[in-house]
């Protein structure tokens, strides 16, 4: 069931994202050389429960951290703990915080340091796609025109759109219908409604859109070892532009 959010919804929901921006900011504000992903993920939880949240992540299906902080090749989901990052590093941290009864959840692919040129401009690609992807978040339209533009976009600049995971609605639910995914044919499925919260979040690698989950059960990887970079916020279908509601007084991280 697709759960439309009324105004008040909508205010609460503004709330909670602007808690998951300022989180998802500190954590990437953080990102150094010699750091562990245990450290950023404290920095995470002790900047969500500062503003009276809770971590939307910590506890979710038995997941350990506040955070999912994923390195290199991991795609998405994870668990931050002794990892020490290095220069050359790229730095996936993803975020929610629990407020109000609702959820915000975004993510960020930050740089440690110098990095590649290619890795470099596989993170550009990869925020870009989320924005090309919403010039299709418009009532009326349908989910794979917004899908259909993150993969069009994404390929064209010679990466892979990951298959396997998928954004998402959210709300009082952190994952809640319908799925968002980063590839399809535009003009088919669900439309589009003013009040529809979204979760989009490009998942782009380098080689391969192959994926494979680790024996932890949670991080996964890319199947050929090489770069992903996730980029994503929570947004909400108006009237008309698209709001990104996980944002800070305005700003986009």
């Amino acid at each position: 069931m697709i759960r439309v959010k009324s105004t008040g919804e909508l205010e609460l929901m503004r709330k909670a994202g602007r808690i998951t921006a300022i989180a998802r900011k500190a954590a990437a504000d953080a990102v150094k050389p010699g750091i562990t992903t245990g450290e950023i993920d404290r920095i995470v939880r002790r900047t969500i429960e500062g503003y009276g949240a809770k971590p939307s992540f910590l506890g979710y299906g038995g997941f350990p951290g506040s955070a999912c902080i994923s390195v290199n090749d991991e795609v998405i989901h994870g668990i931050p703990g002794k990892r020490v990052l290095k220069v050359g590093d790229i730095v996936k941290i993803d975020v929610g915080a629990f407020i109000g009864g609702f959820h915000g959840d975004c993510a960020c692919t930050v740089p440690c340091g110098e990095i590649d040129p290619e890795a470099q401009r596989l993170i550009e690609v990869t925020r870009q796609s989320f924005y090309e992807g919403i010039r299709f978040a418009r009532e009326g339209n349908r989910v794979s025109d917004i899908s259909h533009a993150v993969q069009a976009y994404c390929e064209e600049h010679g990466f892979s759109v990951v298959r396997k995971f998928v954004g998402h609605g959210v709300g009082a639910e952190l994952h809640e219908s319908p799925e968002v995914p980063n590839f399809g044919r535009a003009g088919h499925g669900l439309r589009l409604h003013q009040g529809m919260t979204l979760a989009i979040e490009p998942m782009v690698n380098q080689g391969v859109y192959d994926v494979k989950i680790l024996s932890d059960g949670w991080t996964v990887k890319t199947r050929d070892g090489k770069l992903s970079a996730h980029y994503e916020n929570t947004i909400a279908i108006t009237d008309g532009e698209p709001e990104i509601l996980t944002n800070i007084d305005g700003e986009v991280y």
